[in-house]
């Protein structure tokens, strides 16, 4: 696969030369880019960015934050636990979730604990709309440390503004115009995850990974995470795993299963994993990531592009709500009664 991508995107996060052009028109700056996005994910969908805007201070606040989370005894963490298994957000202990469920794969539980929030508003609404346990979920915060929340918030929205960039970026890689996306996500229902893959204190089971095998529900990841053994893989075309590495400055992006329907496969939604470090490595070889995942409006229809269809093609799936594919996906996930059971 050669090099692993690395794409500048500051055509779309601060202005240049020309770049004012009106709706629906693009700078061939921008048009240039968005053909080097798209090949990407024509081929694996993963590329780092660099020049993306988000601000140092709050890159560093909402990591340190999820590693003094991380470093607390587990009684303060399950202060913030999920309160029943299927909850999306709050923390989840080691053990509590298997990835590779999502595509059917019957594996030991992954190796991980998380912390999730989802929207930090919600539209006004009953409480009384189909699925609104889940779709209307409130954010469970922790009480230590005491600037998690404030910090947390703060990556979040950045993450979010980011996102909607790059979906612009995708849609003048499709052949829309910029601005095809905006409609289906200005009340989006992404959520933002850090995890942490402890320092192994005994040996996995026969097939238990960090993280196991699977491609992400939405639109698109961004992954913000450090140089551990023991890290993120991708499957390649060819079917080798091969490691993405940690570009000093950058995030690591990714489509998700959503882009692909979207595209009718244009684009692919790659299978990836956390391995577990290797056996002979020395010193801690404790991993962190934070994750945002993001998601189009719960009520977003995700049908096929037209552009992504060649004269006289069929789609290939048929439309599904937004809201509906991430619940399905997540409920998999989950080991049930792990969540509730904690205390």
């Amino acid at each position: 696969m050669g090099d692993f991508p690395v794409v500048d995107i500051s055509p779309f996060t601060k202005a240049v030369p020309g770049d004012a052009l009106g709706p629906g028109k693009a700078s061939q700056t921008k048009k240039d880019l968005a053909r080097r996005v798209d090949q990407v994910c024509r081929e694996t969908g993963f590329l780092a960015i660099v020049g993306h805007g988000v601000p140092e201070e709050i890159l560093s606040g909402a990591w340190n934050a999820a590693r003094k989370f991380f470093d607390l005894p587990m009684e303060k963490k399950l202060e913030a636990k999920m309160p029943y298994a299927g909850y999306p957000y709050g923390y989840s202990p080691l053990l509590a979730e298997t990835l590779a469920k999502s595509l059917g794969e019957e594996t030991p539980p992954d190796l991980k604990e998380s912390f999730s929030i989802g929207p930090l508003e919600y539209r006004p609404h009953t409480g009384k709309e189909p699925d609104a346990d889940f779709r209307f979920a409130e954010n469970i915060w922790p009480k230590e440390p005491a600037e998690f929340r404030e910090a947390w918030s703060a990556y979040y929205r950045a993450m979010s503004g980011l996102a909607a960039r790059i979906m612009r970026i995708f849609a003048l890689a499709l052949d829309l115009p910029e601005e095809f996306f905006d409609g289906m996500i200005d009340d989006p229902i992404s959520a933002m995850r850090a995890l942490n893959y402890p320092h192994p204190t005994v040996a996995p089971k026969p097939g238990q990974l960090r993280a196991g095998a699977h491609s992400d529900y939405g639109s698109l990841t961004i992954l913000l995470a450090e140089a551990a053994p023991g890290g993120l893989e991708i499957q390649t075309p060819d079917g080798r795993w091969q490691a993405v590495p940690v570009v000093p400055g950058a995030f690591v992006v990714n489509i998700g299963d959503l882009m692909a329907r979207w595209t009718n496969d244009r684009w692919v939604s790659t299978l990836h994993r956390v391995v577990n470090p290797p056996t002979d490595a020395t010193g801690s070889t404790r991993r962190q990531s934070i994750a945002f995942f993001h998601q189009p409006n719960w009520d977003a229809e995700i049908r096929c592009i037209p552009t992504c269809l060649a004269p006289g093609e069929k789609a290939k799936y048929p439309p599904v709500g937004s809201g509906a594919h991430l619940m399905e996906k997540f409920h998999r996930t989950v080991k049930i009664g792990t969540a509730a059971t904690n205390s």
